[in-house]
């Protein structure tokens, strides 16, 4: 039974650092720390090395999907460079916010970043350019750049619990 204790820690480590992924917090990371933790604990099995760079590969990946989904997609709208910045910006400010304003979790979080994502653009672009249509597409488009870099993240996240939780039950249990 006491063999059991630490794979299941392991397991809620892991389904928290998704859901905190889903939230835009660094939950990708907690989920290789988490794993670095456990093969601490079990003596460094064999091919822990392998499993932690492919581990270390994939957060390193959905971080860079996640910031630069916003960017490249508001670029294709034609956005210039400090309103694909604004997009990122406001999605971050807007997902603090509207975390606390509307506290249904992860509601408030999730919509507070597309919406702040979508008007952190379209206020940014719209000062530059003054054309409100074309402010509105940077924003759109952002917004939905957010919205896929947010999902791969939390793919991600997935990937790696399933990765880390499988080599775990089948290797070092």
């Amino acid at each position: 039974m006491s063999e059991w204790i630490p794979f299941i820690l392991l397991a809620v480590a892991c389904l928290a650092g998704t859901l905190l992924t889903a939230l835009r917090l660094p939950g990708t990371w907690l989920i290789l720390f988490c794993g670095v933790g456990y093969f601490w604990w079990a003596g460094w099995p064999a091919g822990t090395g392998l499993t932690l760079g492919v581990l270390g590969g994939a957060a390193l990946v959905g971080e860079v999907v996640e910031m630069l989904a916003s960017v490249v997609l508001a670029k294709r709208a034609g956005a210039s460079r400090y309103a694909s910045w604004g997009g990122v910006a406001g999605g971050f400010i807007g997902a603090i916010f509207l975390s606390f304003l509307i506290p249904i979790f992860p509601i408030g979080t999730i919509f507070g970043a597309l919406l702040g994502c979508f008007l952190g653009a379209a206020a940014v672009e719209f000062s530059a350019r003054k054309h409100l249509a074309h402010g509105t597409r940077v924003g759109f488009l952002a917004a939905v750049g957010f919205a896929i870099g947010m999902a791969t993240k939390v793919a991600v996240a997935v990937a790696m619990s399933a990765i880390l939780l499988v080599w775990v039950w089948r290797y070092a249990g």
